[in-house]
């Protein structure tokens, strides 16, 4: 990768970025394919995770999601894909974060939020969105006293846990880094599951009174050689 300036790094937690590309035009499909493939092993060797998904529907035809503390090996991995010809319609940032609401977890809990290993094995249906709390006059989730916060979190997480070992659940925050305050990656077994979760936590009132939603991606996890097989 390039040489580039002192690391960037978050003081606890560490860097993600959701890349969502499509194949522009270009002048060898076997040079684009191994170039892509370069750039995502150059970046492994650097110590960057690298989730490669296979993206379904007209938004995107290829997702990457990276991970490091350092942000600059983050962008030297979006340029190396720009580079191979890669045409980036759509990304995310954020960091990996503990919740205010997570006093008390476990530490290993708390370690695996801060730090995680992906992609999870066995679960290669996966999606990505973008999540905000409303502002309303009436539906304010800033004016709301942290106990009814917390209150209203609890229950949430606990309607999360039912899925657990069918849903990994990644949230990260962008607070002032992005277009929204945090963004959801989830990683399951199947594809209804993906369903199931999202239409099941909508009902809490934390998601269903004050949660704004934005875009979803959805696709399959798997190698990059399987991914660039579905290019062309």
């Amino acid at each position: 990768m390039s040489e580039h300036p002192a690391p960037v790094e978050p003081s606890i937690g560490i860097g993600v970025v959701h890349l969502f590309g499509k194949l522009g035009p270009v002048d060898d499909i076997l040079d684009f394919k191994r170039d892509i493939k370069r750039a995502v092993k150059a970046a492994e060797a650097s110590g960057v995770q690298v989730v490669t998904v296979a993206v379904l529907g007209h938004k995107a035809d290829i997702g990457f999601m990276a991970l490091h503390a350092d942000l600059w090996e983050l962008r030297d991995f979006q340029t190396a894909l720009r580079r191979a010809g890669l045409d980036i319609v759509d990304s995310y940032v954020s960091l990996t974060e503990l919740s205010e609401y997570a006093a008390g977890l476990p530490e290993e809990t708390k370690q695996a939020r801060l730090y995680p290993r992906l992609p999870p094995e066995d679960k290669p249906a996966w999606c990505f969105y973008p999540m905000s709390k409303r502002r309303n006059p009436d539906q304010n989730w800033y004016e709301l006293p942290f106990e009814r916060r917390r209150e209203l979190m609890y229950e949430h997480g606990a309607t999360g846990r039912t899925f657990a070992g069918r849903v990994l659940q990644l949230i990260t925050g962008s607070t002032g880094i992005d277009d929204y305050e945090w963004g959801v990656t989830l990683f399951c077994e199947h594809p209804d599951d993906l369903k199931e979760v999202v239409y099941t936590m909508r009902y809490d009132v934390a998601s269903a009174r004050y949660a704004e939603f934005g875009p979803f991606y959805t696709g399959m996890v798997a190698p990059i050689d399987e991914v660039l097989n579905q290019l062309l």
